[in-house]
């Protein structure tokens, strides 16, 4: 039990076991084999009583320029934000997240959660928020509505499209929510002037994307029901706009926690865990 909580290799508990570190029921284990039941039987080391878990569950808010995967031999990936006593449990990512895209990221161990969320026969729910180069609009909502198709003649299912705030070139943002306007700004900060950021020509030589795109930028949300490789960013440039950053704020019925700062994470509650296990396509449990 200690060494699957990863406590140590099972030399070095036997060392424990020996120096009388650990207790069973209040007495000195003396046999590092002794047979445990861990649901009834309370477990001791150093005094600390052990919980034994076989599973773990994590809401990461994932950072941009990490990836999503359990190893990478170039970058940083989201197991490598985690703390020992999880990644002991062997979990992975459910799902993936594009290495630039930030946002909510589970990650388990659980296989039969993880193929329950990602099955394309549920249709799970992805919410998106994303900054927009372009005047997003009503032609773009119901386009979204209808499903849009992709650059590979892939038509998307039917994506629930809102636009929460626009801005202008040397204007101020226009917005329902002032937190809505407030998000637009910081995002704003993060990508400043990448949609006319130099690009190289077929020829070789550099030049500016000149005036590709509108000079607005459009916060929006947008929920979709599948998972297509970079599907947001292929939705957005099937109606001549650009994605210039993304954050998945829901998954189904659990959503980013927004004091999570990217590259914090927590356990799930139960509440939370409770929600997934119980949900379904339409959303009621």
């Amino acid at each position: 039990m200690l060494g699957n909580l990863g406590y140590g290799t099972r030399s070095a508990i036997k060392v424990l076991i020996k120096q009388g570190a650990v207790t069973v029921n209040g007495t000195k284990a003396k046999d590092h084999g002794m047979q445990i039941n861990p649901s009834i039987d309370v477990v001791t080391l150093d005094g600390e009583t052990i919980h034994y878990r076989d599973t773990v569950y994590v809401l990461l808010h994932k950072p941009a320029g990490v990836v999503s995967a359990t190893e990478d031999n170039r970058d940083r990936t989201v197991i490598d934000l985690l703390d020992e006593d999880v990644t002991v449990m062997s979990p992975f990512p459910v799902g993936r997240l594009d290495k630039d895209t930030e946002g909510l990221l589970l990650i388990t161990n659980d296989g039969k959660l993880s193929h329950e969320l990602l099955s394309p026969r549920k249709h799970v729910p992805k919410t998106y928020r994303a900054l927009v180069a372009g005047d997003v609009g009503e032609d773009d909502v119901s386009a979204f509505l209808q499903g849009v198709t992709l650059d590979d003649g892939y038509v998307t299912m039917p994506a629930q499209l809102r636009v929460l705030s626009k801005k202008a070139k040397d204007t101020a943002p226009t917005s329902a929510q002032e937190s809505d306007a407030e998000e637009l700004l910081a995002a704003m900060e993060l990508v400043p002037d990448k949609a006319e950021a130099q690009v190289v020509t077929a020829d070789g030589e550099t030049s500016q994307e000149a005036n590709r795109y509108s000079s607005t930028r459009s916060w929006i949300e947008l929920q979709i029901h599948e998972g297509k490789f970079h599907q947001v960013k292929r939705m957005f440039e099937a109606v001549g706009k650009k994605v210039l950053y993304l954050r998945r704020v829901a998954m189904g019925p659990l959503r980013l926690d927004p004091s999570l700062a990217p590259g914090e994470w927590r356990e799930l509650t139960e509440e939370e865990l409770e929600s997934l296990r119980n949900y379904r396509k339409d959303g009621k449990e």
